[in-house]
């Protein structure tokens, strides 16, 4: 087949973000582009035991990929949009915006339960400014502790405690079954020996079984897209959380093609480029960078386009849930870019800019550490390194 041209895609090397490429690469495959996609390290990668919301602030998950488009190694990057900092090179722009997947959080739990069938002081996971705040706002009792490592990870985390359990009492049983091996009285209790039960299980509960953990979550907070593409959305008990409440971080879901400003651009706008996708992240990023793009806080921007106005709900808090300032306002499409930065202005003077302030006090006097990033609100859960290991969101 005769091809329009061939092109080297950067990308980080982690599971997720080489399926976030996979995916760009068929699109232009599907349009008769040669693809190579080349694996980067970032630094975000090598330094793993930095605080992620350190690394966010100089855009260490995106800045090593972005390096390689600018000095011609390779004609383009994939990143998660939200690891994508407000403040670019002018030499460097977002050359298409494929379709966003759903922006939205989910809640994860062993059995299924909502968030409001949680036990009393239930720990959830989640190294997530954001969803810590929005959590604590719902559920004050709740114990919210930091959750480290790609999708994954976190899900094996989850679920380790509780098929850890069953598998020693299983086990047990096991035992005790051939021992009484003689005693009319004894009822084996399962219908599945330890192997036939441990066949049975999926791949994702194998992995736990063998993982150590610190910390018993009865939840964790992911985000939906991240858990989609990995492929583990239908093999956990995930509850879908309203975008109303839990106002996702600016970008979530989408993905970002990162090009030198040009032609070149131009061309990927016109084949990659999703016009709905792009204006929905546009007024996201740009209510973002007006409140204050350079530092952190509990920010949640969520945009969606309705006929002619892009529906944009923010919602920005302090850390423990206990202080909002929050809006929906319809931004009119034909002056979206106007009408975001009016829409921010506005939030600021209602104390929005005061909550950031107070957030990036906090955590430069000390606070915990978190992946909300200043750049970019918070560095995607996919897209996290731990332990050496691939990510993620």
């Amino acid at each position: 087949m005769t091809t329009r041209g061939t092109l080297r895609l950067a990308t980080r090397g982690s599971d997720l973000a080489l399926r976030q490429a996979a995916a760009v690469r068929e699109a232009l495959e599907d349009r008769r582009y040669d693809v190579e996609i080349v694996e980067v390290e970032t630094t975000g990668d090598q330094l793993r035991d930095e605080l992620i919301h350190r690394l966010g602030k100089t855009g260490a998950f995106v800045r090593s990929l972005d390096e390689q488009v600018l000095d011609g190694s390779v004609d383009a990057a994939v990143h998660s949009m939200k690891d994508v900092p407000t403040e670019q090179p002018d030499s460097l722009v977002v050359g298409a915006v494929p379709q966003r997947a759903d922006p939205s959080d989910v809640l994860v739990t062993p059995d299924g339960a909502t968030l409001s069938e949680l036990p009393e002081g239930a720990t959830v996971g989640t190294s997530s400014l954001r969803r810590k705040a929005e959590l604590l706002a719902e559920r004050p009792d709740l114990d919210v502790q930091p959750l480290r490592g790609n999708v994954d990870t976190r899900v094996e985390k989850l679920l380790a405690p509780s098929l850890q359990a069953e598998h020693e009492e299983r086990s047990e049983e096991e035992k005790e079954r051939k021992e009484r091996l003689e005693d009319d009285d004894y009822v084996f209790p399962y219908d599945q020996d330890v192997e036939e039960w441990f066949d049975g299980l999926r791949e994702i509960e194998r992995q736990a079984l063998g993982r150590d953990v610190d910390t018993e979550f009865d939840a964790i907070v992911l985000a939906r897209a991240g858990l989609e593409r990995s492929g583990l959305l239908y093999n956990v008990e995930a509850t879908p959380l309203s975008t109303e409440t839990f106002v996702p971080a600016p970008g979530q879901g989408a993905l970002a093609v990162a090009t030198a400003d040009g032609e070149f651009a131009e061309e990927m706008n016109e084949v990659l480029n999703h016009p709905r996708s792009r204006a929905e992240t546009t007024v996201e990023r740009i209510v973002l960078e007006e409140l204050g793009g350079g530092c952190v806080a509990p920010l949640g921007i969520h945009a969606v386009l309705q006929g002619r106005s892009i529906r944009t709900r923010v919602r920005v808090l302090s850390q423990d849930g206990t202080e909002e300032v929050s809006a929906t306002r319809d931004v009119p499409v034909d002056r979206h870019v106007d009408g975001a930065k009016s829409f921010a202005a506005d939030l600021a003077d209602q104390g929005a800019k005061e909550l950031i302030a107070a957030a990036k006090k906090e955590l430069d006097d000390g606070g915990e550490a978190d992946e909300d990033a200043a750049s970019a609100v918070e560095t995607d859960d996919e897209e996290i390194v731990e332990e050496g290991g691939a990510v993620d969101e």
